[in-house]
């Protein structure tokens, strides 16, 4: 390689459509899933104190936001449901009336081409706020794995009967996967996709998330099944477990402070590789931008960015919205 002064790498960063052209990643609309809230009530959109420019929507709300999406061109939005009535066992969860299946099916209704992803996880269900029924060892209540694949298995086929394109496992469960693929093909939805969950650290940045959701652990924390964030190996492991058992997309959550993972997760396996841009990452953005301490439009699409740069072909994020008009315009 040729050194200064006869190199000269400035040359290809000299005006605004030579960086383009030479550009290595690239951020497109297709790339985005869009979250949406989704609670009990009529005539519902509320902003979410924590997330600001977020919503809690009502079933009957969700069409026009919806066409909204869809106008924009993002392809996919991933939905978080909050029952009416919860229990210690989230049985809610698979119910044929329950909210998850009215919003799924509204959404299909207005916009049937949109992809329809549809959180598999019991922590909004459940009146203690862990991932499925609890039980004791040690003195110390934990989730009981097993019998918490029934009901997630229940959850997904009840979730696609209602058209949900893709059913997205959260829980971190053993062997969630496996008990979801079984039971769909059963059922008759051989064609629903799994994307797993498969690396989820037990993180600091979901807090601005469990408000949202409603679901916070009552007591205790998730440490003992999702991931310690010091680990890497261990999320080989999981995603190893999980294509074996079926999944169909693989999940790093959260992202921003994993690239590392996602990086090294795409480099080992070629399923598709997700990002999710989780509550916590956005909410710093936000409130910086807020305090003029950096350019939000700026600081979020870097970060969508680096998150494609790393490895991911999709990415969940909180600015779908604005990050599909900023790249239109």
């Amino acid at each position: 390689m040729s050194r200064f002064p006869h190199t000269r790498l400035r040359r290809l960063r000299r005006t605004e459509s030579l960086r383009r052209m030479v550009s290595e990643t690239t951020l497109s609309i297709d790339d985005l899933i869009y979250p949406l809230f989704v609670v009990p009530g009529h005539n519902i959109k509320n902003e979410i104190s924590s997330l600001p420019g977020q919503y809690h929507f009502s079933v009957d709300r969700l069409a026009e936001e919806v066409k909204d999406i869809a106008r924009l061109g993002i392809q996919a939005v991933l939905i978080f449901a909050q029952p009416e009535n919860k229990s210690p066992t989230g049985a809610e969860s698979y119910s044929d009336t329950g909210i998850a299946r009215q919003a799924i099916a509204a959404i299909k209704a207005a916009t049937p081409h949109l992809t329809v992803i549809t959180d598999i996880c019991l922590c909004s269900y459940t009146d203690h706020g862990h991932c499925g029924p609890l039980t004791t060892h040690s003195d110390c209540a934990q989730v009981d794995n097993d019998p918490t694949l029934d009901i997630l298995a229940k959850m997904a086929v009840s979730h696609a009967k209602a058209g949900a394109d893709i059913l997205a496992p959260s829980g971190m469960m053993d062997g969630m996967v496996g008990a979801i693929r079984q039971a769909l093909d059963q059922a008759n939805f051989s064609d629903r996709a799994i994307l797993s969950y498969s690396v989820k650290y037990a993180s600091a940045f979901y807090g601005p998330f469990r408000q949202a959701a409603d679901c916070a652990p009552e007591a205790g924390d998730r440490k003992s099944y999702q991931m310690d964030p010091a680990n890497i190996q261990e999320a080989w492991r999981e995603a190893e477990l999980d294509i074996a058992e079926g999944a169909d997309m693989l999940m790093v959550k959260p992202a921003l402070a994993y690239l590392d993972v996602i990086y090294s997760l795409k480099q080992r396996y070629s399923l598709p590789m997700v990002a999710y841009n989780v509550s916590g990452e956005f909410a710093m953005v936000k409130v910086a931008a807020a305090q003029n301490l950096l350019d939000e439009k700026k600081a979020a699409l870097e970060s969508l960015t680096a998150m494609k740069r790393a490895g991911a072909d999709l990415i969940i994020t909180y600015f779908a919205k604005q990050a599909a008009e900023w790249l239109t315009n």
